[in-house]
C-alpha cells in the first residue's frame, strides 16, 4: 500500500475535509484509510510559518493500492490548489490512534522540509534521520514523530519538497513553551533545549525554506 500526502489551500476545508461524500469519493478512487491535518479553530492560537502568500490550510494523506491520481482529482473538488507527493514513512515515536473521525489529542504540527541546494540526498537524510532524530526527540515534549521521505510528486504543479514531519505535542504547547519543549518550567533547561534543536535543525537547512503547518489531526477509515 502506498501513502500519498497533499497539501491544501482554499477556504473552508476545515468543513469540506470532514464530508461523508468526501470519504465515499476518496474510497471510489481507491484510497483505504486518510489522516486529516487541518488548520482549524482547535489550533488558532498556533504559530504559522509558510512559504508563499497564503499558508497551507491542511495536510491530507491517503493509502491506496492503486494510482495517485484518482485521490488528486478528489481533493482538487474542495480546494483551491493542491499538491502532492508519494512517501515513505518512518515511525520514531508512534502516536495514539483511533481510526474514528475524532480529534486526535494536542497539537499536530506538519513542517515541510526542503534539502539545501549545498547537501547531496544522502548527506541529507543522513543529517536529518540518524543525527537530527534524537536530538529532536530528546529537547521536545512529543508524544507522536512521524517522518515522511518524498519519493516523487504525483500532481503536475507540487513544488519541489523533500520530506514532511508531522509532531505532536501537547495542546498547552501552543502557548506555553515549557509545555512545548518539555522543560518543567526550568528557564536555564528550556534555554539549552533550544540552542541545541536549533544547531541542528540549522544543519538540515530546516531552518530556512520551511512551511509550518499547526493543525488538528484527525483519522478516518475508508473501506469496511
Amino acid at each position: 500500500m502506498t501513502k500519498l500526502m497533499f497539501a491544501l489551500w482554499g477556504s473552508d476545508l476545515a468543513t469540506s475535509l470532514h464530508l461523508p461524500t468526501l470519504r465515499d469519493a476518496l474510497a471510489a478512487a481507491g484510497g483505504e484509510r486518510v489522516q486529516l491535518n487541518v488548520d482549524d479553530e482547535h489550533v488558532a492560537p498556533a504559530m504559522r510559518i509558510p512559504t508563499s502568500e497564503e499558508p497551507i490550510g491542511a495536510i491530507v494523506s491517503v493509502w491506496t493500492s492503486g494510482p495517485a491520481e484518482p485521490v488528486a482529482q478528489v481533493l482538487a473538488g474542495v480546494a483551491a490548489r493542491v499538491a502532492g507527493w508519494e512517501v515513505e514513512e518512518r515511525r520514531p515515536i508512534d502516536p495514539p490512534e483511533t481510526w474514528d473521525g475524532a480529534r486526535g489529542d494536542g497539537l499536530a504540527n506538519v513542517a515541510v522540509l526542503r534539502r539545501p541546494a549545498e547537501l547531496t540526498q544522502e548527506e541529507w537524510l543522513h543529517r536529518w534521520l540518524v543525527d537530527h532524530t534524537p536530538v529532536a526527540i530528546a529537547t521536545q515534549a512529543t508524544f507522536g514523530y512521524l517522518q515522511n521521505v518524498v519519493v516523487r510528486p504525483v500532481t503536475a504543479e507540487a513544488p519541489p519538497v523533500s520530506a514532511l514531519v508531522e509532531e505532536l505535542f501537547p495542546i498547552e504547547g501552543m502557548s506555553d513553551m515549557h509545555a512545548f519543549y518539555g522543560s518543567g518550567g526550568d528557564d536555564a533547561e528550556l534555554a539549552a533545549r533550544l540552542t541545541r534543536l536549533m544547531t541542528s535543525v540549522a544543519r538540515i537547512g530546516a531552518d530556512r525554506d520551511l512551511d509550518l503547518v499547526p493543525t488538528s489531526r484527525y483519522l478516518y477509515p475508508l473501506t469496511r
